[in-house]
């Protein structure tokens, strides 16, 4: 064998072993990179199926007004909505729902819409638990309910089993120990066509009415706020539909998901004149989407005062 043909051997076997190490290369990093979305995918389902979706927070907002009678101050106030029953929400998270109420000792409780997923067909057996939970919650001055655009005429009945009053275009007026009441509206679902705004503030024409009583306005949709304050006087919105967006770009709470009926306000509280909206991220997860991502589901506590 020549010398040019031992050479042109050994070159060939050294680019056998540079192919062989290439190969290596190429396997422990397609390895590697599996690895790591393996893991990544297995966290995000981990964070969205048990952690963003189903984990409730508890926000708390202390509201502050003159108007709020002396015999009402301190009166607190829990707000839920969107549970959407039978998305991720079912028995046992009612279980945590009503104990995370409970233990706050609520004055008011009000739910603003969407009690049962659109797509689910709930059985007799569990309205009846879905009443019972319902009926558990503890409010010393009631339990006030608003119909959202998924909700059908036979919620009313889930909703008087539980001692919930369900506000169709009507107002209540809520007193303590003294006769000086705050009015609560409760307004139906915008996106249903049988809002009444007239009638729901019918309380303004009447003969004898406070036109400085502290109002607070129940509704599903966030966009009801426009008219509202375009119309009448209210100096607490309370509203739920949006889900604050249901996903949000992590540390700057930007919803990215709207809906029709929350074009204009989907975040968590905004300021308009004089008037204060506060709206629900609910608790259950909109069918279409199908998860939650950094922004979990949530039930407010409100705490009113006039100073």
């Amino acid at each position: 064998m020549t010398r040019e043909e031992i050479n042109e051997k050994k070159q060939k076997e050294i680019e056998g072993e540079n192919r062989k190490e290439r190969i290596k290369k190429i396997v422990k990093v397609f390895l590697k990179t599996t690895i790591v979305l393996a893991i990544i995918i297995t966290l995000f389902f981990f964070y969205t199926t048990y952690i963003s979706s189903v984990k409730i927070n508890v926000r708390e907002y202390r509201i502050i007004n003159e108007k709020i009678p002396d015999s009402l101050n301190g009166t607190k106030i829990i707000h839920f909505s969107d549970l959407h029953y039978g998305s991720t929400m079912f028995e046992e998270n009612l279980k945590d729902i009503k104990k995370l109420i409970n233990e706050r000792n609520p004055d008011i409780i009000v739910f603003t819409g969407d009690l049962i997923a659109k797509d689910y067909k709930i059985t007799s057996k569990e309205k009846e638990k879905l009443s019972k939970e319902l009926k558990s919650l503890n409010a010393k001055l009631g339990k006030y309910a608003v119909l959202g655009d998924e909700d059908e005429e036979d919620i009313t009945t889930i909703f008087n089993q539980s001692d919930f009053y369900t506000l169709k275009n009507e107002y209540d007026l809520i007193y303590n120990e003294q006769n000086s009441p705050i009015l609560l509206v409760g307004i139906s679902s915008l996106l249903k066509e049988e809002q009444d705004l007239e009638k729901a503030y019918s309380y303004f024409k009447q003969e004898t009415y406070n036109a400085n009583i502290y109002t607070i306005s129940l509704v599903h949709e966030p966009d009801t706020a426009t008219d509202i304050t375009n119309m009448y006087s209210s100096d607490l919105i309370l509203s739920g539909h949006s889900l604050n967006g249901t996903i949000q770009i992590p540390f700057a709470n930007i919803p990215l998901i709207q809906k029709k009926g929350a074009k204009t306000y989907q975040k968590e509280h905004y300021s308009i004149g004089n008037t204060e909206l506060y709206i629900s991220s609910g608790l259950g997860i909109d069918d279409k989407i199908g998860i939650r991502l950094f922004c979990r589901p949530s039930i407010n506590l409100y705490r009113i005062s006039n100073k």
